[in-house]
């Protein structure tokens, strides 16, 4: 595996240096240039963007360095994990969140997951976009939301894309779209040993978009704790499929949800603005961030 090249964005010579060590010191090492290098052509694989200070300014770095570097994975790091700060930073671009200091083992967790992802993509075809929406309770809008964002990513990229149900027994992606499906997400994970694009030919039902549509379970128990692994390794087969993935997780933390969010390029968090559902959004965050 060739060496990582990190970036980091700040004013703060400490917090630089401390970085620094954390990028250089780690299981994966990681090169530390700095950004009139960068500007001069060298193309970072992870960007450490100070949030300590100016909210403002710190979300306008985090989305210029996306646009430098779209494949570049982001490492936002602020003082306090404030759930709205943490949304800004999100939507600015930023893959990972971490208050300061950051833990050494949850900062090197994320490094190697950023190493994995980048050596299971090189050479291979420009990876999916993997799209998760998550609701803070039920009824808040998880679907509605995703089914159309889907059925317009297909219509307007052009593009392949797929769309999946999560919640066991009561999930309404194929009746918001109109569809009777014949098959479901467990005929795909109760057969992976044989799931090439022919056969998930069979088991999807084409909208008139072009969104190719993987309808939720009939059954109240499944998916459960024991579809985990086979759900983690459908996402990575999808992903050798379609240009765009986008999953509607519904509103409940479980083995399978956890699989979708670790899944996700972007997962996008739906609550209403009541107390129940606020409370419910900042401690799905606090558990994502884990």
């Amino acid at each position: 595996m060739a060496q990582l090249v990190g970036l980091i964005v700040s004013e703060n010579e400490g917090f630089k240096k401390q970085v620094d060590r954390l990028l250089r010191s780690g299981p994966i090492p990681v090169g530390v240039t700095d950004e009139r290098i960068a500007r001069d052509g060298t193309a970072p694989d992870i960007v450490v963007v100070d949030v300590c200070g100016d909210a403002s300014s710190a979300m306008s770095n985090i989305e210029r360095m996306r646009g430098a570097a779209p494949h570049a994975g982001i490492f936002a790091i602020a003082q306090t994990a404030d759930p709205d700060l943490i949304l800004q930073s999100m939507r600015a671009g930023a893959n990972e969140f971490f208050t300061w200091p950051p833990i050494e083992e949850t900062f090197q967790n994320a490094v190697r997951r950023l190493a994995a992802r980048r050596e299971s993509t090189q050479g291979a075809r420009p990876p999916a976009t993997t799209l998760v929406f998550f609701g803070s309770k039920g009824g808040a809008g998880t679907t509605t939301l995703g089914v159309n964002c889907a059925v317009e990513v297909a219509r307007l990229s052009k593009r392949s894309a797929i769309i999946l149900d999560l919640k066991p027994g009561l999930g309404e992606v194929a009746l918001f779209l109109g569809i009777r499906p014949r098959f479901t997400v467990l005929d795909a994970v109760d057969n992976l040993h044989r799931l090439d694009r022919e056969f998930l030919k069979e088991l999807v039902v084409k909208h008139k978009s072009g969104l190719d549509i993987l309808a939720g379970s009939d059954q109240f128990d499944r998916p459960g704790a024991q579809d985990a692994g086979a759900f983690e390794e459908l996402f990575r087969l999808l992903t050798r499929q379609y240009d765009y993935i986008i999953i509607d997780a519904g509103s409940q933390i479980n083995s399978c949800t956890v699989a979708a969010l670790y899944a996700a390029d972007q997962m996008f968090l739906v609550a209403n603005p009541d107390v129940p559902s606020v409370r419910n959004a900042q401690r799905l965050l606090e558990r994502v961030r884990q």
